[in-house]
C-alpha cells in the first residue's frame, strides 16, 4: 500500500516537472527575442542608415554648393526669375525685358505642345503599326516589320538632326515654290501651315471638353440600352454626330471662326504655322515612340487568347469587328503599364529639342544661364516641371490601368 502510493506520488511529482519544463519553453518561445535577431527590428534599422546616409550626403553635396556659390559670389536663390530674360523666342510674344519667369514659362508651353500632340499622334500610328505587324496582307505586314526594325535602333538624337537636317532644311522647298494641299497644308522649310481655330482659344477648348462629355454620355447612354434590349446600340453614330455638332453650333455662338493657310507671293497668310523646330522634333519623337508602342500592340494582341479570336469569327464577326470589340480592348488592358513608360519616355526626350534650337524648357534654361543667371537654382527649376509633368502623365496612365483591370 505504501509502495503504491509512493509509485504514485513520484508519478505526479514527474508530469508536474514535465508540465513545468513545457511552461518554460513555450515562455521562452513566446519572449521576444533579442533585437539583433528580431527580423522586423533590423530591417527598420537598416532602412533608417540608409536614409541616414542618403541624406547625410545630400547635405554635404548642398553645403559644398552654398559654400562654393558664397566664395564665388553666385546666388543660389530664385530672384533670378524676376530678372529680364535678355533674349527672344522665335515665333512667340516673348520681349527681351520680359523676366526670366515669363520665359520658363513659354519654354514650359513649348515642351507640352510638342509631348502632348506627340502622345496623341505616336499613340495612334504606333496602334496601326502593331496592328500591320499581324496583317495576313504580306506587304504590310514586311513594310511596318522594316519600319520598325529601322527606327527602334536608330538613336534619338540622331533622329531628330536628320529629321532637321535632311527632311526640314533639305527636302522641303522654299517659301515660293511651297507644298500646297489645297486650303488644308502648306508647307515650306520655314513651317508647315494648317487650318486653324480663331476667336477665344480657352472659350473654345472648353466647348470642346463640354461637347466630349456629352458624346461620353450618350455613348454610354447606347451601350446600356443595347445591353437591355439586345439591339445594336450604334454608339459612334450616336456620339459623333452629336459631338460634331454640338462644336460647330457651340463655336457660331461663341464667334470662333476658322483660317486657311494661303500663299501671297513669299509670304503665308492664315493658318496656324508649326516652326520648322517643332516640326522635326515632332516628326522624330512621333515616328521613334511609335515603333515602341507598335510592338507592344503586336505582343499586347499575341497574348489575347486565340479563343476569343475564333469565338469572334464564330459569330460571324467581320475582320474590323473582331479586332475593334474583342481583340483590342483586351489587348490594349495589356498593354497599358508598357504604354506608360514609351509616353515618360516621350515627355523626357522632348528635350532633345535642345539640339535643333528649339526652345523648350532645356533649350529655355540652357539660354538663361548663358545670360548670367544661376545655373544650380535654374537646372533645380527645371528637373522640378519634368518631374511634375511625369508624375501627372503617370497618374493618369495608372487610372487608366486600375479602369481597365477586370474585376476579380
Amino acid at each position: 500500500m505504501v509502495a503504491a502510493h509512493h509509485r504514485k506520488w513520484i508519478g505526479d511529482r514527474m508530469t508536474q516537472t514535465t508540465t513545468d519544463q513545457a511552461d518554460q519553453r513555450i515562455a521562452k518561445m513566446t519572449d521576444k527575442p533579442p533585437f539583433w535577431r528580431d527580423v522586423r527590428k533590423l530591417s527598420w534599422g537598416f532602412q533608417i542608415a540608409v536614409l541616414s546616409i542618403v541624406l547625410f550626403v545630400l547635405y554635404i553635396l548642398y553645403n559644398n554648393v552654398r559654400v562654393n556659390s558664397q566664395n564665388l559670389g553666385i546666388p543660389i536663390n530664385f530672384d533670378f526669375l524676376g530678372q529680364p530674360s535678355g533674349f527672344t523666342i522665335p515665333a512667340n510674344p516673348l520681349r527681351e525685358t520680359q523676366a526670366v519667369k515669363h520665359a520658363f514659362v513659354q519654354g514650359y508651353l513649348n515642351t507640352l505642345r510638342v509631348a502632348v500632340v506627340g502622345l496623341l499622334l505616336s499613340t495612334i500610328l504606333g496602334i496601326a503599326v502593331g496592328i500591320g505587324r499581324l496583317s495576313g496582307n504580306w506587304l504590310i505586314r514586311n513594310l511596318t516589320r522594316i519600319y520598325v526594325e529601322i527606327i527602334r535602333n536608330i538613336p534619338l538624337l540622331g533622329i531628330v538632326m536628320f529629321s532637321y537636317l535632311a527632311l526640314v532644311l533639305s527636302v522641303l522647298p522654299k517659301t515660293e515654290d511651297s507644298w500646297s494641299l489645297g486650303a488644308l497644308f502648306l508647307g515650306n522649310n520655314r513651317g508647315m501651315t494648317v487650318p486653324w481655330i480663331t476667336g477665344s482659344m480657352p472659350l473654345f477648348l472648353g466647348l470642346v471638353l463640354v461637347a466630349g462629355i456629352i458624346a461620353w454620355a450618350v455613348r454610354t447612354w447606347r451601350q446600356k440600352t443595347s445591353e437591355r434590349t439586345g439591339e445594336p446600340g450604334r454608339e459612334m453614330l450616336w456620339s459623333v454626330p452629336i459631338f460634331l455638332l454640338i462644336v460647330f453650333w457651340g463655336a457660331v455662338i461663341l464667334g470662333n471662326g476658322l483660317t486657311t493657310p494661303s500663299l501671297e507671293g513669299r509670304k503665308v497668310e492664315g493658318g496656324m504655322t508649326m516652326q520648322p523646330e517643332y516640326f522635326a522634333l515632332l516628326v522624330a519623337l512621333v515616328l521613334y515612340t511609335a515603333s515602341h508602342i507598335g510592338e507592344i500592340v503586336r505582343g499586347s494582341i499575341q497574348a489575347v487568347p486565340k479563343g476569343q479570336n475564333e469565338a469572334a469569327s464564330a459569330l460571324a464577326l467581320s475582320s474590323w469587328q473582331r479586332m475593334r470589340h474583342i481583340v483590342l480592348p483586351q489587348a490594349l488592358r495589356v498593354a497599358v503599364p508598357s504604354l506608360g513608360n514609351q509616353y515618360l519616355n516621350l515627355v523626357k526626350n522632348s528635350s532633345l529639342g535642345f539640339v535643333i534650337s528649339y526652345f523648350e524648357l532645356v533649350k529655355v534654361t540652357s539660354t538663361t544661364i548663358g545670360n548670367r543667371s544661376p545655373a544650380v537654382p535654374a537646372y533645380m527649376l527645371m528637373m522640378c516641371l519634368y518631374l511634375a509633368t511625369s508624375l501627372v502623365v503617370s497618374a493618369l496612365v495608372n487610372y487608366a490601368n486600375r479602369r481597365m483591370q477586370v474585376a476579380s
